[in-house]
């Protein structure tokens, strides 16, 4: 019903940008919230940045000023601007939506849904 697919992982230099989006497609009802999931080897998967309906934005302590997480309104796809990188941001990077789908005239489903995941690697 829903497929999220990531882009524009790859490799940056220490303090250097990178910029990752996810294009949800499919039968969106509602887009609840979408945002990115991140998890390193030997660590568990953590919250990255997420943005809601109304544009409330949640952001992980360790990149707060740094990324910003930002939507196109002309569809469902969402970004991840990474400023000023550092090592420790190396990972796999997921996106992750809260979406509701039409399945008949009265009623909607609402679950979660991933992307495959985007390797950023962050080294001089």
């Amino acid at each position: 019903q829903v497929l999220l697919l990531e882009s524009g992982g790859g490799l940056a230099q220490p303090g250097g940008s990178l910029r990752l989006s996810c294009a949800a497609s499919g039968m969106i009802f509602v887009l609840n919230r979408m945002g990115w999931y991140r998890q390193a080897p030997g660590k568990q998967r953590e919250l990255v940045a997420m943005l809601a309906r109304g544009g409330t934005t949640n952001y992980a302590d360790s990149v707060k000023g740094r990324f910003t997480i930002s939507k196109d309104n002309a569809g469902n796809t969402v970004y991840l601007q990474m400023n000023s990188l550092k090592p420790e941001a190396t990972a796999v990077y997921y996106c992750n939506a809260y979406i509701a789908v039409r399945v008949c005239s009265t009623v909607s489903s609402a679950d979660e849904y991933w992307g495959q995941g985007t390797q950023v690697t962050v080294s001089s």
